[in-house]
């Protein structure tokens, strides 16, 4: 019988002595309680505590990827979309993250919510299409500044989709098509003006030396042979007739 009662002492005692031993990886935090006070922060590694008076609870400082659910947004031009994000966080202070707040987890995300939503209200959407990394930087220093006293830290917050209706997608494509449009004549006005500058530059260069003009209907007539051409125009400059003109003008008078 008393070998009885102490193996059952024993089997108690190494009860105790498991309970009292905790091992914490290296990017784990102990959070102790003892009698309900919070007495400190322990780990990474092997971690006694004081068993039935003490409680452990490990927090990971690991960074957290949170998916931020689709969200429903009315624009500030009054445009129905949905947006969905994702929040990059780590815990820095785990005793901060126990006991300022009841679950850390869910509490960020429904501040990350409330925020994506407050924020993206209040910007156009052709802002919210172009000025992404704006957006998303304002988004961060909100939600870090609001999960600070948990001892938490915010690093990147990044907007994945933006769900438009199927009529503004249109409306987007036509916008789109048309500055492209707008663009091509712009492109096509500018070289005509150029060309139009190179050649009265080239005018006025041929115009300085009347040989060059013949010079350049010799380059034009070999250019015109090299295509096989059966027929050859020569032109014959205006100045040729010039003496025949006077001629017939002054028998006239």
């Amino acid at each position: 019988m008393a070998l009885v009662g102490l193996f059952i002492i024993g089997f108690f005692v190494l009860i105790l002595i498991a309970s009292a031993v905790k091992i914490l990886q290296e990017y784990e935090r102990g959070v102790v309680f003892r009698l309900g006070r919070l007495v400190g922060v322990k780990g990474p590694g092997l971690v006694i505590i004081v068993p039935i008076a003490d409680r452990l609870l490990s927090v990971s400082l690991r960074v957290i990827t949170l998916d931020v659910p689709s969200q429903d947004v009315i624009t500030k031009d009054n445009i129905s979309i949905k947006v969905n994000a994702v929040v990059y966080f780590r815990v820095m202070d785990a005793a901060k993250a126990i006991v300022e707040v009841e679950d850390y987890l869910y509490a960020t995300s429904q501040i990350a919510q409330t925020t994506l939503r407050s924020v993206l209200g209040e910007i156009e959407l052709d802002d919210l299409l172009t000025k992404r990394e704006k957006i998303n930087l304002r988004l961060q220093q909100i939600i870090d500044k609001a999960t600070d006293p948990w001892g938490i830290k915010v690093s990147t917050v990044e907007v994945k989709h933006i769900d438009l209706p199927v009529e503004m997608q249109r409306a987007i494509a036509r916008q789109a098509e048309a500055e492209r449009e707008r663009r091509a004549k712009v492109i096509h006005a500018e070289g005509e003006l150029q060309a139009s500058r190179k050649l009265t530059d080239a005018a006025k260069i041929l115009g300085e030396q009347p040989i060059s003009i013949q010079l350049r209907y010799l380059q034009t007539l070999a250019d015109i042979a090299t295509e096989n051409n059966s027929t050859t125009l020569f032109p014959i400059p205006i100045d040729i007739f010039k003496p025949i003109i006077e001629m017939f003008g002054k028998k006239e008078k």
